[in-house]
């Protein structure tokens, strides 16, 4: 569910959310007496919490790349400044059998170019239980499936991760759940199975694929030999039917392996060939992952995954669209005539504009905790590398974590490559990025 506001709500919200963030009210003073309760560590019916945060963005654009002069041949910019106020709450209600819980999202920017809000539902869902073994849910609810940081091929039911974000809580999807669990003695330790009902129509679902549809969703959860193992399979005709498995393991306590497999049906597809001649296709693709966390005695992580997009666009195919755009840009230039523009904005939407719009990505993560004893402050660096062009972006990236509920961050990242290449033609050259974050 996403509700555009009124004006007045969401610059409310940013207002609240700046106070909240530099006003805590439950900010520890010096000299405060500390007490014992043990009324304090009962479960409690009703728990909340969430973080108010204020983000300031300098973006340098890439005025070569491609999607800038796509986005932004009609008033075009350099750089760009932006201040955004951002404000979650999550809450959680158990009576007996029953649980209900939410996540309620709004964020509000100003930017050289105006202003922007957004108020969302992330989650609402109500749950009964009326047995161990057994959970019912109904309503808004984040699913998660995969074992994949950066990317999931297997979240039929899942929006897509930014990998730059991956642990950032993401908008839900309207649905129906049952899971039944089971557990045994053996080699075979527990069996788990989910399903989901997930309809789209008018108001529902929208954004989710074809309307006036009525999905199905199961997940065969196995923990064998202490190796998580998930079954996969979405059916209806919101979209085609797929199939995926995926697994996890600990090779030691330090050391976890991971991976995912999806077969997608029927995927259609709109593309430019080499001569540039826009061609319709329907195909079925695979997608995988395999993945690595590692964490060494000096707390240095670091997380490896290799991704094969079978349903992205392969490198011959992204150029041509590069070089569609740069064809529209010096007929604009020389006769003012927007028409390629125009074509290069609608085959835009068929694909090219998503994040990892190739075929085979490297995603690596690395940070350390508290290096050279400085206490609460994490240093690290996120890379994604196109494996068939070789264009990438570099994060660096520090935190510090030293103030009892507050995070600041500060990160810089960078995107290089040859001509038409993907990370090359982004609309960003880099961005500074500085956030504060209160959680609450």
């Amino acid at each position: 569910m996403r509700v555009n506001c009124d004006r007045a709500l969401p610059r409310l919200l940013f207002l609240l959310s700046i106070i909240i963030l530099f006003f805590p009210s439950s900010a520890v003073t010096a000299g405060e007496d500390y007490s014992f309760d043990i009324e304090e560590f009962e479960p409690r019916n009703f728990e909340w919490g969430g973080y108010t945060e204020v983000r300031w963005e300098h973006i340098d654009f890439n005025t070569d790349g491609a999607f800038y002069k796509l986005n932004q041949y009609k008033d075009r910019h350099s750089t760009l400044d932006r201040l955004t106020g951002t404000m979650q709450l999550e809450t959680l209600y158990k009576k007996g059998i029953w649980a209900f819980s939410s996540v309620l999202y709004a964020k509000a920017s100003q930017d050289d170019m105006g202003w922007s809000d957004i108020a969302d539902v992330f989650e609402a869902n109500l749950s009964l239980k009326p047995a161990p073994f057994v959970t019912v849910d109904l309503g808004k609810k984040i699913f998660k499936w995969g074992t994949g940081y950066a990317w999931n091929p297997a979240g039929f039911i899942d929006r897509p991760k930014d990998p730059n974000d991956p642990e950032e809580a993401l908008e839900g999807y309207i649905g129906a759940g049952l899971d039944l669990i089971k557990s045994f003695g053996g080699a075979l330790q527990t069996v788990a199975l989910t399903t989901v009902v997930l309809p789209v129509w008018q108001d529902i679902n929208e954004d989710f694929g074809e309307a006036n549809n009525v999905n199905i969703a199961a997940k065969l959860y196995l923990l064998y030999r202490d190796t998580d193992i998930d079954f996969l399979i979405f059916n209806g005709n919101s979209r085609s039917t797929r199939y995926g498995i995926d697994f996890s393991k600990n090779l030691a306590t330090n050391f976890e392996v991971h991976g995912e497999f999806a077969y997608l049906t029927k995927i259609k597809q709109t593309y430019l060939s080499k001569t540039g001649t826009i061609i319709k296709r329907e195909r079925s693709v695979k997608k995988y992952l395999l993945g690595l966390r590692y964490l060494t005695e000096s707390d240095i992580t670091t997380i490896i995954e290799f991704y094969h997009n079978g349903n992205g666009f392969s490198e011959t195919e992204l150029n041509s669209f590069y070089q569609l755009v740069d064809k529209a840009e010096n007929q604009f230039l020389s006769s003012g005539n927007n028409t390629l523009f125009q074509l290069a904005e609608n085959i835009s939407q068929k694909g090219y504009e998503s994040p990892q719009a190739g075929r085979n990505y490297l995603y690596l993560k690395i940070n350390q905790k508290d290096p050279f004893n400085i206490l609460y402050f994490t240093p690290g660096l996120i890379a994604i590398l196109n494996l068939d062009d070789h264009s990438y972006s570099v994060t660096p990236e520090m935190l510090y974590t030293g103030f009892t509920n507050w995070e600041l961050r500060m990160r810089f990242t960078f995107l290089n490559g040859g001509n038409f290449t993907e990370f090359k033609e982004k609309q960003n050259e880099n961005k500074l990025e500085f956030r504060v974050r209160y959680h609450f």
